[in-house]
């Protein structure tokens, strides 16, 4: 695809959380684990207005702690194992839900902010 042919269109969603570029949905968004390329490989999109800042992180936050704490609820009250045993099933699944994804959330905010054009706050 060239930077003058007209991109497919796409989820918005679905190419951010894909890790893809959010004009031609074919080049990776991000250059390292969670640092976003500086222009797509594809179209050429500049990627310089990418900052999701915390909003992924605060959706994560609530996602992995519902499911979580939904879980040790229920194996508390079904099982009653010692906490060692809370500890050994909930810690790992807490980071392993939190690291696994967050790449995808931050791919999903930044497809949204060049959807919505959003940028930061400026002034004339």
């Amino acid at each position: 695809m060239n930077k003058h042919e007209k991109p497919k269109k796409t989820s918005t969603i679905v190419t951010g959380l894909a890790g893809r570029c959010p004009r031609c949905a074919q080049g990776p968004l991000f250059k390292g684990f969670l640092t976003p390329a500086s222009t797509c490989e594809t179209c050429g999109l500049d990627l310089g207005f990418a900052d999701s800042g915390d909003g992924p992180a605060i959706f994560i936050i609530f996602i992995v702690g519902f499911i979580v704490v939904g879980f040790a609820l229920v194996v508390d009250v079904v099982f009653s194992p010692s906490m060692l045993v809370h500890m050994a099933l909930w810690i790992p699944l807490t980071v392993v839900l939190a690291v696994g994804l967050l790449r995808p959330f931050k791919g999903a905010m930044i497809a949204l902010q060049y959807r919505h054009d959003a940028r930061e706050g400026r002034s004339e």
